[in-house]
């Protein structure tokens, strides 16, 4: 087993306290937004055997099936399969969603054929993998995912009684379900913005003035102004519109698959998802929107995102959070005094990161590592291990 050493990326919508907290240290003023863990090539973890810190990725290149196990890498070839996160946000992430795997692997090799560099804010593929994804929230968490039933957004539209507005409104009512949908948000991405942009002011006020009131949608008018006031004459906010409104529970989750629309507004979770950083942005941003190529990928299916809860692991303490995946599976195992200690199964590449109190991890040969709040482990195919103590521990590993 081997301790990580983690990058934590600045980006602007991070909170300057969360992470620092999280792992004890002081906050520096400027934004921390993720923390990741795994061998993803963009910010790999670290780790030391006694030659220095290295990055993961190298070690899992030198001997995939030692560090990965012959089972993981028949499945998913010779790389870490997932990348795992710790992802704290104090202002709105963009609107976006992430391709299926075909159409990666198509844009990807699109791109590179055109020779568009993989750094230009043009480039919409940076990898040929998809990026299903998973969030637990560790405090209240607050986002957007999935389209609303064409009729409920209408309405919303039509209660902020915006003149300018009204248009859209119609567009949702004027086609069955999934084209009205495709409809309208082809419509806000394509208007001009200076003509759009006194509607959307009123729009925002409209919806600032209905979320402080009792309405059914309060919640939802008050996060989709709170998120448009980051990003002035964003028609993003109109986009935010047509989709569900959800608040997490500590301990509850969300799983975003591919095509579907979603943003991430505030709190503190762990994320995890395939090995893959490939995002197609529609609105709260002022980086690349490449509408065809989105209303490609973007699957209009209302439906209500499901919450998702830990199901206990008999005869295990382990509790997993359910996916359809195989690259990654998430769960946790919260351990109070006395408890029975618990046994991650071994023969597949594991991260283990502590959120609260302090463990002990005992491999077969004797060997002891402590946990505390904030660290990360990675264990090899190889490593089985017993986990003590009293706290939590967050489980990455593949399903199959």
């Amino acid at each position: 087993m081997d301790r990580l050493v983690n990058t934590v990326r600045p980006y602007s919508w991070g909170s300057t306290t969360a992470i620092p907290e999280l792992l004890g240290q002081a906050p520096t003023g400027e934004p921390q937004a993720e923390m990741w863990m795994g061998a993803h090539p963009g910010a790999p973890s670290r780790i030391d055997r006694g030659q220095g810190p290295t990055p993961l990725n190298e070690i899992v290149a030198a001997d995939p099936e030692g560090e990965l196990g012959a089972e993981c890498v028949a499945a998913f070839g010779p790389e870490l399969p997932f990348l795992f996160k710790v992802l704290a946000a104090a202002a709105p992430l963009s609107l976006q969603v992430h391709p299926d795997l075909g159409q990666a692997r198509e844009g990807y090799a699109d791109e590179e054929r055109r020779g568009i560099p993989r750094n230009a804010p043009n480039r919409n593929y940076k990898d040929g993998n998809h990026k299903p994804e998973l969030i637990c929230a560790l405090g209240p968490f607050e986002g957007l995912c999935g389209f609303r039933p064409a009729d409920e957004s209408a309405e919303l539209i039509a209660a902020l009684d915006v003149d300018e507005l009204k248009p859209y409104a119609d567009l949702l009512h004027a086609h069955p379900e999934d084209a009205a949908l495709r409809e309208m948000l082809t419509a806000v991405l394509g208007a001009d913005r200076a003509e759009l942009a006194d509607g959307l002011a009123h729009a925002v006020a409209a919806a600032e003035r209905l979320g402080a009131e009792d309405g059914p949608h309060a919640a939802a008018y008050a996060a989709c102004a709170a998120a448009a006031h980051h990003f002035p004459g964003d028609p993003g906010f109109l986009a935010a519109l047509l989709l569900n409104h959800v608040r997490l529970n500590p301990g509850e989750a969300m799983y975003l698959g591919a095509g579907v629309p979603h943003a991430y507004l505030s709190g503190l979770g762990v994320e995890l998802m395939a090995n893959s950083d490939n995002v197609l942005r529609c609105g709260f941003t002022p980086k690349h929107v490449d509408v065809p190529e989105l209303l490609r990928v973007v699957r209009f299916e209302p439906g209500d995102p499901a919450v998702l809860r830990p199901e206990p692991d008999e005869p295990d303490v382990e509790e997993v959070y359910s996916t359809p995946v195989s690259e990654f599976r998430l769960s946790r195992y919260a351990l109070a005094p006395g408890s029975v200690p618990a046994r991650p199964t071994g023969g597949r590449p594991q991260i283990l990161l502590c959120t609260a109190g302090g463990l002990r991890l005992r491999e077969a040969g004797g060997e002891e590592l402590a946990l505390e709040r904030g660290q990360s482990v990675y264990l090899n195919a190889t490593d089985n291990v017993e986990i003590s103590g009293e706290g939590t521990v967050f489980r990455a590993t593949v399903s199959l």
